[in-house]
């Protein structure tokens, strides 16, 4: 028996108890008559103590040879701590150590293994297996798993099945990019990785499983950022014989049941706002609702006053931010120059403070009256002491733009609290979308979304008109699940392919399995997809992922631990008969 009970569990009721423990050296602290040091495992931390005149000689000189992250066991009696620290549970106690036996030793470790360390981020995932001794990211991946956990005790009681869906299957060229997976049994043939089981979660509603779900590994070749990786993990569920009433009321409780068993938090029933209010109201269909700072469509106010700026634009739109009205003229320019970068691409931005005495000051006082800009702070529900920043241009392209003002407003008015949680339904998203470049049109969520029934005849003469059964969960600003009503009979799925630029021959091609399991029998059915990475980073009050991920890729999209992507010999590649000729 490596140990009788482990670094975390031991306190003032086991003193004079005989134990054995196994760890690593934290630290150790070398007094010449006696010896601290510190060994911790996943539970915890207690301390060890090595006294000459109590320790066997031999023990005692074996201590002084320990260094950081050496592996050992030791036997050892439970004693009180004369200095007692009551910031750790095993502050009252440590042991007299009797037995010492080193299991392994250590390289002194790349960066100090501590909550706070100096070990940079690159680093660090390369040494990762190092970093996740650290307790932020091992109580990062411990969270993870209490989510995972709740999330299958939640759907397990209400009936749902956990099915397992392959993971080498066909290529599609619906959504981003595949990894691809050469066959070496089938040549020039290649399977690729999953970016949803969405076939065939389909396929087991056809199969009469009724209520499936998954805590699934997906894949997309795509490029990354902060809250994405080329492989990452969903909640994918589905269930048979439901409208969208049903599914966003099993989710919704399904979020509920996490936020108050993980964060102890109730929520009331959630908001549910459509795609075009959304997109009208905060610039982008997953707003953060935390805070307020809506946008307040001025064209009625700003045009037709003798600005050019102004009267050319298809949109002018404002928020008002609380309380910045006091914004000196160097912070309003450093924020008219922080819309004017290219990630954000605004030629300009007008400014009017709300002074305290109801009269207003603006950078276009030449060309409006204060009951203009009174008209401008009714819209964009402006009070004293506010300020309001004014975009116009495009109508998609400002709002996009003002969007992205609004956030970074929030952040440094600290108004993004993250301990504070604001989900709510986006419905009612287009079911299209137009590609300008190639004229054509793509499905918004994907080609087995349902239209709304009462939409349907507008797929033949205004498809970018058609409503999808389709709804997104957003929290905090983020989206963090999405799903839709599936179209369930061959002959709406065959007309939605027509419309994505299928020819009959394509559609059979690639989808055929599903439309001809269609023909046997298919239930009216639904589901949703949580992402699983960024619902727990979330929940954990961060936006950034890779944290609770064990071993998570750069943003290269490169594992610098075992260094993949990486060249396969040149045997491997004959046997898959592939020729790489890199110019």
């Amino acid at each position: 028996m490596y140990r009788s009970h482990n670094c975390g569990e031991l306190n003032a009721s086991n003193i004079n108890t005989e134990v054995t423990l196994a760890g690593w050296v934290q630290k150790s602290r070398d007094k010449g008559f006696m010896n601290w040091v510190d060994l911790r495992d996943r539970y915890g931390i207690t301390q060890l103590i090595f006294d000459e005149s109590r320790t066997d000689k031999t023990v005692f000189e074996l201590a002084k040879t320990l260094g950081r992250e050496f592996v050992i066991q030791v036997k050892g009696t439970v004693i009180e701590r004369e200095a007692k620290n009551k910031n750790i549970p095993t502050g009252e106690i440590e042991i007299l150590v009797s037995e010492l036996t080193i299991l392994n030793s250590a390289l002194t470790p790349p960066f100090t293994i501590e909550d706070e360390t100096d070990g940079g981020e690159d680093i660090r995932m390369k040494y990762r297996y190092l970093d996740i001794r650290r307790n932020p990211v091992k109580n990062s991946l411990l969270f993870r798993h209490k989510v995972a956990m709740e999330v299958r005790k939640y759907l397990s009681d209400l009936d749902f099945c956990e099915v397992e869906t392959p993971y080498l299957i066909k290529s599609t060229p619906e959504g981003a990019r595949d990894f691809v997976v050469p066959s070496r049994m089938n040549e020039g043939q290649f399977y690729a990785l999953p970016q949803s089981p969405q076939t065939f979660k389909q396929l087991l509603m056809v199969g009469g499983m009724d209520k499936y779900f998954q805590i699934v590994k997906c894949f997309r070749d795509e490029d990354l950022r902060a809250d994405r990786q080329p492989e990452f993990t969903q909640i994918d569920c589905e269930m048979a014989f439901v409208e969208q009433e049903d599914i966003l009321n099993v989710f919704e409780g399904l979020t509920r049941h996490l936020l108050k068993e993980i964060k102890g938090i109730e929520v009331e029933k959630f908001p549910r706002i459509t795609y075009d209010y959304a997109m009208k109201t905060y610039g982008n269909d997953k707003p953060d609702i935390r805070f307020g700072m809506k946008f307040g469509e001025l064209n009625e106010f700003a045009q037709h006053k003798e600005f050019p700026v102004f009267n050319s634009a298809e949109l002018v739109v404002g928020i008002a931010v609380p309380g910045a009205g006091n914004y000196t003229r160097k912070e309003i320019d450093g924020l008219i120059d922080w819309v004017k970068r290219p990630q954000v691409g605004a030629s300009g931005m007008v400014y009017v403070k709300c002074n305290e005495d109801g009269t207003y000051k603006s950078s276009v006082d030449k060309f409006y009256d204060n009951d203009d800009l009174a008209n401008w702070a009714k819209a964009t529900e402006a009070n004293p002491g506010d300020m309001i920043f004014v975009l116009s241009g495009p109508a998609n392209k400002t709002r996009a733009q003002l969007s992205a003002l609004r956030m970074e407003l929030a952040t440094r008015l600290g108004l993004r609290n993250p301990e504070e949680f604001a989900p709510l339904w986006v419905v009612d998203f287009p079911l299209l979308e137009l590609d300008e470049e190639s004229g054509r049109y793509h499905a918004m969520h994907h080609p087995f979304t349902s239209p709304k029934p009462e939409d349907m005849a507008l797929l033949e003469t205004e498809p970018g008109k058609v409503r999808a059964n389709a709804y997104d969960m957003v929290l905090n600003g983020n989206e963090i699940g999405g799903g839709s009503i599936r179209i369930h009979d061959k002959a709406t799925q065959q007309l939605m392919f027509k419309y994505l630029g299928f020819t009959e021959e394509e559609a059979k091609a690639q989808f055929g399995f599903l439309m001809d399991a269609f023909q046997f029998g298919a239930p009216p059915h639904g589901g949703l997809a949580f992402g699983l990475d960024r619902l727990v980073a979330i929940l954990g009050g961060q936006e950034t992922i890779r944290d609770f991920i064990a071993f998570p890729k750069n943003n290269s999209g490169r594992d610098v631990m075992i260094d993949a992507p990486a060249a396969i010999d040149d045997a491997q590649l004959k046997e898959l008969r592939i020729k790489v000729d890199i110019a």
